[in-house]
């Protein structure tokens, strides 16, 4: 597992907090694990602008909500 930049990390932080503000008390602590994953698995495939990361929590957040039928 390659180790992930300092920059990475922080875009990685941002864009869970911004997505994570479109649940309900920024979200239960499964649905910002299962968004955080996803974030991960972009950055270790290379994927680590806050466009790119931005993408990737976003089609996490609709697998969320298409779960909870929102």
């Amino acid at each position: 597992m390659p180790e992930l930049s300092e920059r990475t990390k922080a875009n990685m932080d941002v864009v869970l907090e911004e997505t994570c503000r479109q649940l309900p008390h920024g979200g239960d602590h499964d649905s910002r694990k299962f968004i955080a994953e996803r974030l991960i698995e972009a950055a270790q495939a290379g994927h680590s602008t806050l466009g790119e990361l931005g993408i990737v929590a976003r089609r996490a957040l609709a697998e969320i909500l298409a779960k909870r039928g929102e």
